[in-house]
C-alpha cells in the first residue's frame, strides 16, 4: 500500500499520455493472449470461444478503444458559469483521480468484469488493486499474467485469494471501492468501507423480470428471451430471472422458447459446444434444489449431469410464489413462467419486489413506455434482453437492492474521477459589498 501510494504521488498517472500508453498495452496484451483467455473461460464455465469473444473479450477491446479515443477531451477542465455574485471570477470543474482504487470481481464473467472497471480506473489516472474471483481459477491466473505484463506492480497489483484475503484488503484505506457480486456480499463490503469513509460502487443483481404482452411478436420474443437467459448457462446478472406472460399467449411463448432452445443448442444441449456449465458443485447443488422445490411444472428441460455440472435449459410453469426459486436470484438456466391478465397486474407484481438490475418488456411500444414509467430498474430493454449492457454510450448499474453507481464508457471515466470545483478570482476588482458590515446588502439583493 505504501509503495503504491508513493507511485501515485509521483504524478505519473496524471499524465494523459501515460494512461493512454498503458491502455494500448493492455489492448495488445488481450489480443496476444486471446487463445489463453478463451481456454481459461472454457475450463471455468464451459464457454465457447465465440461466446467468450462476444461477451468478454470484444467488450473490453471496444471499451479501451473508446476510452483512448476520448480521454484527452474528457480530461480537460470544464468551464462553468460563475454568476454575478462571484464576479470577476472564473469557475471550472477539474477532473482528478481519486488515488488508490480497489476492484473486486465476480466469477460469472471473470475476465470482463475484472478488467472493465480497471480500464475506467486507469483512464481516470488511478492506481488499482484488483482482486479476481478465485472461484474462476483458470481465468484468474490468465488475468494476473496479463496485468503483470502491462503494469508495474506499484501501479496495478493483483491480489488473489478467498474471503479471508478480501476482508484483509477491506481493512486498508482505499480512496475508492468497486465491487461486482451479490447483494449479501455487497452489504458486507459497504459496512467495511464505511469504517474508512471510502466511497463505493456496488454492481449487484436481483430478480430481473421479463413481461410479455399478447401484442408482442411471440416467436421473436421467445428467441430473444432464450438468448438472454441461457447465455453463460444463465449465470448472468442481467438475465431474465422470470417471465410474466399474458395468459392468452402463454402456451405460444412456451412453444417458442422450446423452438429457440432447440435452434441454439440442438436437440441435445449437453453436446452443444455453445452451451456452458455451472461453475461449481455448490452452485450446481443449489440450482438442483431450486428446481426440485419450485412447486411448478417442468415443461422443458430438467435434465442434469452432476459429473459435468450440466443443467439443461429448463422452463418451469407456474412455480409457487413462496418457493426459493421465486424468492432468490436464480443465476442459472432455470426460467420460471407466470401468467398475468392485465398489464397493471404485471406491473404491480414487479413493484411488490425489490428494484431489479434489469427489466424487459415485449409488446407494443406504447405499452412498453407505460411499463417503464410505472416501474424502476437499473436498466431496461423494450423488445429485447441484455443488449443495453453492451452499449458503451449507456450507463450500466443498479438501483436500490440491485446496486449503486454507473459505469461503462464515459460513465466509467466520470465514476473514477473526483470532480473538483475550482474558482479563480481576479485581483483587478474586489466587490466591497460582500464584506462586513454589509452596508450595501440592499443593493446586492436587487442585483442578485
Amino acid at each position: 500500500m505504501e509503495t503504491m501510494r508513493s507511485f501515485f504521488s509521483s504524478g505519473k498517472t496524471r499524465d494523459i499520455t501515460f494512461r493512454i500508453d498503458h491502455l494500448n498495452k493492455l489492448r495488445k496484451a488481450i489480443n496476444d493472449n486471446m487463445p489463453a483467455i478463451e481456454n481459461a473461460l472454457k475450463n471455468d464455465l464451459g464457454k465457447s470461444p465465440e461466446e467468450s469473444y462476444l461477451t468478454e473479450i470484444q467488450i473490453l477491446l471496444d471499451e479501451i478503444h473508446y476510452q483512448v479515443s476520448h480521454l484527452k477531451r474528457w480530461s480537460k477542465p470544464k468551464l462553468v458559469k460563475s454568476g454575478l455574485a462571484l464576479f470577476p471570477s472564473k469557475s471550472q470543474i477539474v477532473l482528478e483521480p481519486y488515488g488508490l482504487v480497489l476492484i473486486i470481481a465476480p466469477w460469472n464473467y471473470p475476465f470482463q468484469l475484472l478488467l472493465n472497471p480497471l480500464i475506467g480506473a486507469i483512464a481516470a489516472g488511478n492506481c488499482a488493486v484488483v482482486k479476481p474471483s478465485n472461484q474462476a481459477l483458470h481465468t484468474a491466473v490468465v488475468s494476473e499474467k496479463i496485468i503483470q505484463s502491462v503494469f508495474d506492480r506499484d501501479y496495478v497489483r493483483v491480489v488473489r485469494g478467498d474471503r479471508a484475503e478480501l476482508d484483509w484488503l477491506l481493512d486498508y484505506q482505499f480512496d475508492y471501492l468497486f465491487f461486482t457480486g451479490s447483494p449479501a456480499t455487497g452489504r458486507h463490503i459497504m459496512q467495511k468501507a464505511a469504517r474508512n469513509l471510502c466511497p463505493v460502487t456496488l454492481e449487484l443483481g436481483g430478480k430481473s423480470p421479463c413481461i410479455v404482452s399478447s401484442s408482442a411478436n411471440i416467436e421473436l420474443a421467445a428467441k430473444r428471451i432464450a438468448f438472454g437467459k441461457f447465455i453463460n448457462a444463465g449465470q448472468t446478472c442481467v438475465a431474465p430471472d422470470y417471465i410474466l406472460v399474458q395468459k392468452e399467449c402463454k402456451q405460444a411463448l412456451i412453444d417458442g422458447l422450446k423452438q429457440a432452445i432447440n435452434s441454439f443448442f440442438g436437440t441435445n444441449c449437453q453436446s452443444s459446444p455453445h452451451y456452458g456449465r455451472i461453475l461449481s458443485d455448490r452452485f450446481f447443488n443449489r440450482l438442483i434444489s431450486l428446481m426440485n422445490t419450485s412447486g411448478g411444472t417442468i415443461v422443458a428441460g430438467g435434465e442434469t449431469d452432476r459429473s459435468q455440472r450440466y443443467i439443461a435449459p429448463t422452463l418451469i410453469e407456474q412455480p409457487s410464489l413462496d418457493s426459493m426459486l421465486m424468492q432468490e436470484e436464480i443465476f442459472g438456466p432455470l426460467l420460471p413462467i407466470l401468467e398475468y391478465t392485465t398489464l397493471d397486474e404485471a406491473i404491480a407484481f414487479v413493484n411488490a419486489h425489490n428494484k431489479p438490475l434489469a427489466l424487459y418488456y415485449f409488446g407494443d411500444k406504447k405499452e412498453g413506455d407505460y411499463v417503464l414509467s410505472h416501474t424502476s430498474s437499473g436498466g431496461s430493454c423494450i423488445n429485447d434482453t441484455i443488449l443495453h449492457v453492451a452499449n458503451k454510450y449507456l450507463p450500466f448499474g443498479g438501483v436500490g437492492e440491485s446496486g449503486m453507481g454507473k459505469y461503462h464508457g464515459k460513465c466509467s471515466f466520470d465514476l473514477f474521477s473526483h470532480h473538483r470545483a475550482v474558482v479563480s478570482s481576479s485581483g483587478w476588482f474586489d466587490l466591497a459589498a460582500k464584506y462586513p458590515p454589509y452596508k450595501h446588502i440592499g443593493v446586492l439583493k436587487k442585483i442578485l
